[in-house]
């Protein structure tokens, strides 16, 4: 088994928050993506997409889609669980994961790939006026999550899981996208600390 990893970018790094939350080890394959390792033959024969993280079973089945990858590795070691352990907690787990990751990990992204000086060679054409149009989709969303975050410890619920790794990694890569977080946003950033406090938050 092997992770075709894509460094500091969102989706490969939440594939490792998951694997160091749950004390699993899988051998990284590095894709320097500044390179365009990404877009190789090597990589494309295995993700048609040219997308990262991708991982490689040992009978050479492949897995892409980081939350895909996630819930393989959920099945074989179901504890911690980072999905929720009842029918409500996992279907409370799945909303706020889908949440999360589409108004607020997708307009951040959005964001740094249509503004940022280097992904001018990647986004084609690069639209700055639609980065800076999601800027405020994503505020809008993080002041939401304030209010939900007044109510729990975690974004599901009082434990950690799949939906705190994707807000953890897309508060992160605000900074990139040239997006603040609001100072009065103050649950946010008391859930933002407690994740960052995390041990696999380095990963």
């Amino acid at each position: 088994m092997k992770l075709f990893d894509g460094g500091r970018a969102p989706n490969p790094r939440r594939v490792r928050v998951f694997l160091a939350e749950k004390g699993i080890s899988v051998p990284l394959v590095p894709v320097d993506m500044g390179a365009m390792e990404h877009r190789g033959k090597d990589l494309i024969s295995r993700n048609p997409l040219a997308r990262l993280p991708v991982l490689e079973l040992d009978d050479g089945t492949i897995l892409c889609e980081s939350v895909a990858i996630c819930r393989y590795f959920e099945e074989l070691q179901p504890e911690p669980a980072l999905f929720g352990n009842s029918a409500l907690g996992k279907a409370q787990v799945e909303m706020w994961q889908r949440r999360l990751e589409l108004n607020f990990l997708f307009p951040v992204a959005q964001a740094f790939r249509h503004i940022h000086p280097a992904m001018k060679e990647w986004e084609v054409p690069q639209v700055p006026e639609w980065g800076e149009v999601n800027k405020p989709k994503a505020l809008d969303f993080l002041a939401l999550m304030d209010a939900e975050l007044a109510q729990r410890e975690f974004a599901a619920g009082d434990g950690f899981s799949i939906a705190d790794i994707t807000g953890l990694v897309a508060l992160d890569f605000m900074k990139p996208a040239r997006i603040t977080i609001p100072e009065e946003l103050t649950n946010v950033l008391r859930w933002y600390g407690a994740l960052k406090a995390r041990p696999s938050a380095a990963a």
